[in-house]
């Protein structure tokens, strides 16, 4: 028996022992070939592992650098930021100490120029006080000077006028009058005194009169005269009789001047020639009669007009204090009658009466 077999594929005999071979040769590759793929696919598989678990590694490993990178950025983002913010806060510091020290610097050169201003102004008051006492004294020492020269022409005329009469000059700071003329006659007889006082003002003061009455009271002399260039609104015409006492402008001294000494001479010459009747009831209507019982007469008429005034002002402001309170008095009365009656007016009857306000409002029914 042949030891061969016809291959279905090519219809070629192949020796069974070639053909087995063959086969096992084949089977043989087969499950080497199955081994080593299984192998390789093992291998593979463990490889592919590995390599995934270094991949994962690799991956976390780049993902906590990723996040280390992110919080680094973080930070340095936060850092400038803050390094930012603290620049910024620095700066406005910066501006806020700037502004201090600008607005420290402007309160100073105010205040320094305010108080430079403060004297600048204080310098120019003084001035201004320095200037206007200047023109005051210059107008006071004008105005005592134009005095002191109708003062010594008033002089210079009576003694020039009148040559037996004594004219008496008042010193500076001393009390009294201008000028005292003691009236003589050619015998050297003592008739008389004129108390002679110059005002060179552009107003009349009336307390120039009471002072000058007060003078010849103190000297005891017998006519106040005073000269101005300003006469009294009751005098219309250059002189006259004001309150007591001559008032009389410069131009009308000289007739004045003549009419008062002649009005004395003629006084002591009736008393004279009356001295020899010495009875007492001479004497007593040679007093009444004198310049002394008058002027004491007129100087207790005056206090008693002093008096009656300054009663008369009490008076008057006694009567307002009066009718204030009693219009206040009167307003209390009536508003608390007002709230009674808004009270009635709600309560009714029932609310009793008040006496005072029940005659208060007969009277207003009256």
């Amino acid at each position: 028996m042949a030891n061969t077999i016809k291959c279905p594929n090519c219809n070629e005999e192949i020796e069974i022992s070639e053909a087995l071979s063959q086969n096992i040769k084949a089977d043989l590759e087969k499950s080497i070939t199955q081994k080593i793929e299984k192998k390789l696919r093992d291998e593979s598989s463990e490889e592919v592992t590995v390599l995934k678990e270094e991949l994962k590694l690799k991956t976390e490993k780049l993902n906590e650098t990723r996040q280390e990178e992110l919080k680094l950025r973080q930070e340095k983002l936060k850092l400038e930021d803050e390094k930012n913010s603290f620049e910024l806060e620095k700066q406005r510091q910066l501006d806020e100490e700037r502004s201090k020290i600008r607005q420290q610097t402007l309160l100073e050169a105010s205040d320094s120029h305010r108080l430079k201003d403060m004297e600048k102004e204080k310098m120019i008051n003084d001035l201004k006080k320095a200037l206007e006492t200047a023109q005051l004294k210059a107008s006071q020492s004008s105005q005592q000077l134009q005095g002191e020269v109708q003062e010594l022409d008033l002089e210079a005329y009576l003694a020039n006028t009148f040559p037996h009469d004594e004219i008496k000059p008042v010193g500076k700071g001393v009390k009294g009058a201008d000028v005292s003329q003691i009236v003589k006659t050619s015998m050297g007889t003592v008739c008389g005194v004129i108390l002679w006082e110059t005002k060179r003002t552009k107003a009349w003061v009336d307390d120039w009169a009471r002072k000058l009455k007060d003078d010849l009271r103190a000297s005891k002399a017998n006519i106040p005269v005073i000269v101005t260039a300003v006469l009294p609104k009751a005098i219309k015409t250059g002189f006259g009789y004001y309150e007591g006492v001559w008032v009389t402008e410069p131009a009308y001294t000289e007739p004045l001047a003549e009419i008062l000494r002649k009005n004395l001479i003629d006084v002591a010459r009736e008393k004279h020639n009356g001295k020899d009747r010495g009875t007492k009831a001479d004497m007593v209507y040679t007093y009444l009669t004198s310049d002394t019982f008058v002027q004491q007469v007129q100087s207790i008429i005056e206090v008693h007009q002093n008096m009656q005034n300054q009663i008369n002002k009490e008076r008057a402001a006694f009567e307002k204090i009066w009718k204030e309170r009693e219009a206040q008095a009167e307003r209390i009365l009536l508003s608390t009658a007002g709230i009674y009656g808004s009270i009635q007016g709600v309560a009714g009857q029932s609310l009793p009466a008040v006496k005072g306000l029940d005659l208060l409002d007969s009277g207003l029914d009256s």
